[in-house]
């Protein structure tokens, strides 16, 4: 790792950034850095869902490719420990989402704790994705098997937890989730059975501490944290889950919880991939479309699209 990178990721570890009081903070600088670009080359639009007992709009916004290689698309998740990013601060990388994968981008605008602790943002993601899986003729698709799941960390999160409630509701599950470096366990302080909290939960950006802050304030409640919705490693059935993509980032507190959570779903009959981006740390999905992590991660996933979308047709 870069000496630079090092330097900044050991600012970032600060103790003296404490979550719960300055998540307020935080979200302030990041809209300063992450208005929505002018950019002519993609078409963004917004729109809006009323929530299942319409007390409140759930904005969406679309992003469309520069060229569109693919009529199936791909229903978005952000990160930022259900406490902090919105489809402003992602909107950059959602762009770049759809111009390296060729598909449509749904990005949801999701309810943030701890204004709004669980279950409100699962229930906006559950609701965009419910939705749309009801009413594919509305947004251009023929078959629930052309909408994929994706989110990165919480996200990644919110995206398992919606595939568990979809089945668990007798709804349609999606044929493909794609996680990135996605929470799925309840516990992230030593106590946590997983090495990578103790040995890359310090000096990588996200802490461990920052992660146990951001769990606390989503849900408060620490037995309630074990429920499968909260923690998808705690579910005790991960059958009819669908097909998955698990991308893991070598310098991550949540690596091995992550790649525990592929593991969990393939001895449960479920075709999972596996893949861990080396040298990276936690968010790398942000970098720049250059990046070579990002350029990693977009070959894993279109991999893993191509394949999953070849099985679809031959089925259908």
């Amino acid at each position: 790792m870069k000496p630079l990178l090092k330097m900044a990721l050991k600012l970032l570890s600060s103790p003296k950034i404490n979550m719960k009081e300055d998540y307020l903070w935080v979200r302030k600088m990041q809209q300063i850095f992450a208005r929505k670009p002018l950019i002519t080359s993609y078409r963004i639009l917004d729109r809006k869902i009323y929530s299942a007992d319409q007390s409140h709009d759930i904005p969406v916004r679309i992003f469309q490719p520069v060229e569109k290689k693919h009529e199936d698309v791909l229903l978005f998740f952000h990160g930022g420990g259900w406490v902090i990013g919105d489809i402003n601060t992602y909107t950059k990388p959602c762009m770049n989402m759809a111009d390296l994968t060729g598909r449509t981008v749904y990005s949801v605008d999701y309810r943030l704790a701890p204004e709004h602790p669980y279950p409100a943002g699962l229930e906006d993601c559950y609701r965009v994705a419910e939705m749309m899986l009801d009413h594919l003729a509305l947004i251009g698709l023929s078959d629930a098997s052309q909408i994929t799941l994706i989110g990165d960390s919480a996200g990644g999160n919110l995206a398992a937890a919606v595939s568990l409630m979809l089945r668990d509701n007798h709804k349609i599950v999606p044929k493909r989730q794609i996680l990135l470096y996605p929470v799925t366990f309840w516990d992230h302080t030593k106590n946590s059975p997983y090495e990578s909290i103790r040995t890359k939960g310090n000096d990588y950006g996200l802490t461990a501490k920052k992660v146990s802050d951001y769990m606390e304030m989503y849900q408060p409640d620490t037995d309630k944290r074990k429920s499968s919705y909260v923690a998808p490693l705690m579910a005790e059935d991960l059958s009819d889950q669908p097909d998955t993509l698990i991308l893991t980032s070598e310098n991550d507190p949540l690596r091995d919880e992550g790649e525990a959570y592929g593991t969990a779903l393939k001895e449960a009959g479920n075709q999972v991939v596996v893949h861990r981006v080396n040298e990276s740390v936690h968010g790398f999905i942000t970098y720049p479309k250059g990046s070579k992590l990002v350029i990693e991660a977009y070959q894993e996933m279109n991999q893993f699209l191509e394949k999953t979308n070849q099985e679809s047709d031959q089925i259908r």
